[in-house]
This record gives C-alpha cells, structure tokens and sequence, in this order.
C-alpha cells in the first residue's frame, strides 16, 4: 500500500516537473521572440535609414547630373545665339558693301554713258570730216576712191608677179641644178646602209626519212593514212622512188609547213592512222598559229616599233609565209621598212613614222579573207581599222597610185617599195601569177554551197573538193564536179587541163564501253 502510494507521489512529482519545465521553456521562448523581434525591428530600421540616405543620394546624383545638362544646353544656346549675332553683323556688313558697291557701279555706269556718247559724236564728226575729204581728193584727183584702189591693187599686183617670177626662176634654176645630184645621193646611201637578202620561193618541200619502210607506213593499207593526211593539211604528199625522201608540193608556205611539221611528229610517235593524223594536224596548225604571232612581235621589236594592234602584229607575222613575186613578203617588208626610216632621216623627216608604214605597206597581201580589193587599199582600210596615223594610212594606200598621196611619207614609201623589188634576184614574176590562178581556183569552189574545203594541188592541174556528207549526196557530187569544171573552163586562163575531184566522206563512230 505504501509502495503504489510512493509510486503515486513520485508520478504526481514527475508531472509537475514536466509542466514546470514546459512553463520555463515557453517562457524562455517568449523572451527569446522578443529579442528576436526587437533585433528584426532594429536590423529594420537601420536598412530603411539607408535606403533613405541612398535614395537621396540618388536623388542628388540625378539632381546633379540635370544641373549639367541644363547647363550644357544653356551653354549651347549661348555659343548659338553669339554665331547668329556674329552671322548677322556679317551679312550687315557685306549688304552694306553691295550696297556701296552698287552705287559706285552706277556711278561707274553713268560715266561710262557719258564717255561713250562723247565717243560716238566724236566718231560722227570724224566720218563727216572724212567724207569731206574724200570728196575733195576726188574732185582733185578727177577718181572716185574705187577706182583709185584698184589702179593701186594693179600696180601693186604687177610688181608682186615680177619678183616673184623672178625669185621662182632662180630657185628652180638652183634645184634643178642639185636635185637629180641630192637624190641619187640619197637613194644610193639609203641601199647601201641597209643589208638586203635574196628570198626564192619555192613551191615543195622535201621531208627526209630513215628508211623505205618509213613510207610504207605514211601510206597505210589502201593508202589511207596519206588521203589523210592530204585532206587535213592540202598539200600534195608525193611518194616516189626518190631514196630517203618525201615530196610536199602545194602553193601555200603555211599549208606545206604544218604538212611537214605534222609528218614529223608522226614519224617521231610512231603512231600513224587518221584519227591520229587529224589530231596532229589541228595540233601543228594552232603551233604555227602560235608562231606567226611570234614572229609578228619579233619583227616588231627588231625594228623598234612599238604600240601596233595585235591584229596587226599577227598580220605582219602571216608575211613569214607568204610570197611577192618570188620574194618573201616579211623579208621586202623590213628591208622597205629600213630603206625609208634611212630616207626620212636623210630627208629631215620623223624615221619612226617611216619604218612604220614601210613594214605596213603590204599588209592587204595576208588578209584573213579576200575581199576585191587591190592589196594596197585593203592594207589601208585594216590601218585605219586599228587607229593607226593618217599619215602612214595614206602611205600604205598610195603606194601604188590608188589614191592620192597627201604626205612625205607616201613617196618615201613607194620609193622604197620599188628599190626593194627591183633589186636583181628579188622577185619572179611568175610565181606571183600562179599563185593567184590557184587562190582563184580554190575560192571559186568555196562559192558553192556544200563545200567545205578546197585545195588546188599538182601546181594547179588538179582542184580537190571537200564537201559535207550531210549537205550533198552522191548524185549532187557528180553533178558539182561537172559545174565547178564548166565554170573554170568559162572564166579562168590556164595552161593543159584541171582535174576537179570532189570527196564525200561519211563516217560512223561507236564506242566499246
């Protein structure tokens, strides 16, 4: 009994210990918020005095800032406002000027009037006076004043043609005198300072080779390869008994010299057939395209010309292949060309200018096409084409009297032009014939519609005809060959017969793939 009572006691003991304890730790937690509380509202009112001190520093900064702006304006408004007064006091000041200015103007005016209607009675009087005068010296005199100055033009104009036929016969006493002497003295020094060589034109070419075997192989089965070789370059390849030995024979030294260059790299490859052949020849062909240009700029720098058209750089360059007369054209071309810069330095003329008509003067010999035109006019129409100087325009023209020579330069050149081809050896005539016969032949092929090449061969005793497959048939063939032959016949002069062959080729090609 006393055991639960402890027990009651100590439970009744624990309880209230419990709710002491829990009164004291409210308590303490009542104090403890209230420090916290007064610690917050402390902490509070120190964050809002800064926020007020930054505000106003804020706003003493914007108040600042506003001050200067308003300043700055006030500043410019100012610096304005003093240039506008400046400004004004300037335009013051030059309208007082023009005004000034313009009244002394009109007083200037005003003077002059009076100065000019001073001058204009003064002239009156003096006509008046001078008519008087007239009036007495031809009632004196007995003439009127016209037919006093013509008395005086008269006698005047007498004397003038004594003296000057006077003066006119001893200057041409004098000339005739030491012209003829002058001028051989200047012909024979202008020969002699120039080296002069003698160029003969040939129409074939003979290409070496190692062995017979060699030609076999240039022939091809059936002859193929040299029909090939025929047709892409127009020139007769003649294959004889001749040892080591292949013949090219054509008129044309451009068309002979892409034969044998092309023969040549054929031989070197080994590789002979005609596609082959084709492709070395359209190869050799843009080689000697290349090398006439070559040979233009050459010739130009040898002879200090400088600033000439490229067309005409490649003309002169064509002359390389090209003949007059037997004599090579680019050859005659620099010898006139030194012949008149001599002469014009003899002659007290600009030698520059000369050198450069007399290398132009034949270029209407190389054109790309044949219009019909005489040499001479179409070399002057390509001058003038690429803005070279009239005067040297008209020296290429007149050369050989179609036109007008109206410079020094234009007898030079002629001059110079006959000197070098009428030196011994310089030219045969016949060739320059024969070859016209054969351009002749092969443009009157051209004409035709159909016709793709044309080469006169066999020095003009056959004319091969190339023509398109797809634009002429075999029927149209036979039919073209018989009319380009009653043409030749009709209209050209020619010794024995031409034989006219006419070629249609058609050829198909495949891939293996």
């Amino acid at each position: 009994m006393n055991f639960v009572y402890y027990i009651l006691i100590a439970i009744v003991a624990l309880a209230l210990g419990a709710a002491i304890n829990m009164v004291i730790q409210r308590r303490l937690a009542r104090s403890k918020a209230a420090a916290i509380v007064e610690e917050a509202k402390a902490e509070a009112e120190v964050i809002k005095k800064n926020k007020l001190l930054e505000a106003r520093e804020e706003e003493l900064r914007i108040k600042t800032e506003a001050e200067n702006a308003a300043n700055q304006r006030m500043s410019r408004v100012q610096s304005a406002e003093g240039r506008i007064k400046q400004r004004e006091l300037q335009l013051n000041q030059q309208q007082s000027e023009n005004q000034r200015a313009k009244n002394e103007n009109e007083a200037t005016r005003n003077r002059l009037e009076e100065q000019l209607a001073k001058t204009e009675a003064k002239q009156n009087e003096l006509e008046s006076l001078k008519r008087q005068a007239l009036e007495e010296l031809e009632r004196v005199s007995g003439l009127s004043s016209d037919e006093a100055k013509e008395k005086l033009i008269e006698s005047l104009k007498d004397e003038a043609k004594t003296a000057a036929a006077s003066y006119i016969n001893d200057i041409m006493d004098e000339a005739k005198m030491t012209a003829n002497k002058e001028a051989k003295r200047i012909v024979v020094q202008s020969i002699q300072r120039v080296a002069t060589e003698t160029a003969i034109e040939n129409s074939v070419t003979v290409f070496p080779i190692d062995s017979d075997e060699i030609k076999g192989r240039i022939i091809g089965r059936e002859g193929r390869n040299i029909r090939a070789l025929e047709a892409a370059t127009g020139i007769e390849i003649i294959v004889d008994d001749t040892p080591e030995a292949i013949v090219l024979s054509g008129f044309d030294p451009v068309r002979r010299e892409i034969a044998r260059l092309a023969l040549h790299q054929l031989v070197i490859d080994g590789r002979i057939h005609p596609a082959r052949i084709e492709e070395v020849v359209a190869k050799v062909r843009k080689q000697v395209e290349e090398e006439i240009i070559e040979t233009g700029k050459r010739t130009a720098i040898d002879l200090g010309i400088h600033g000439l058209h490229p067309d005409l750089i490649r003309l002169v360059g064509k002359m390389k292949y090209r003949s007059s007369y037997g004599q090579n054209l680019l050859q005659h071309s620099r010898e006139t060309a030194n012949l008149c810069a001599v002469m014009a330095s003899e002659l007290g003329l600009n030698p520059k200018k000369a050198r450069r008509a007399g290398l132009l003067h034949d270029i209407g010999k190389v054109p790309d096409e044949e219009p019909e035109l005489p040499h001479a006019l179409l070399g002057m129409k390509l001058a003038e084409k690429y803005k070279e100087k009239p005067e040297i325009c008209n020296a290429i023209g007149a050369h050989h009297d179609e036109i007008e020579q109206t410079s020094l330069l234009a007898p030079i050149v002629q001059v110079c032009d006959a000197i070098s081809g009428a030196r011994p050896g310089a030219r045969r005539e016949i060739v320059e014939a024969y070859i016209k016969r054969l351009n002749d032949l092969e443009q009157l092929a051209l004409s035709y519609p159909g016709v793709l090449k044309t080469y006169a061969i066999q020095a003009g005793r056959e004319l091969r005809v190339i023509v398109g497959a797809d634009k002429i048939d075999d029927a149209e063939t036979e039919k073209l060959s018989a009319e380009i032959a009653k043409r030749i016949q009709d209209e050209m002069t020619y010794p024995g017969q031409v034989k006219i062959t006419v070629i249609r080729e058609t050829r198909s090609v495949s891939f293996a793939k």
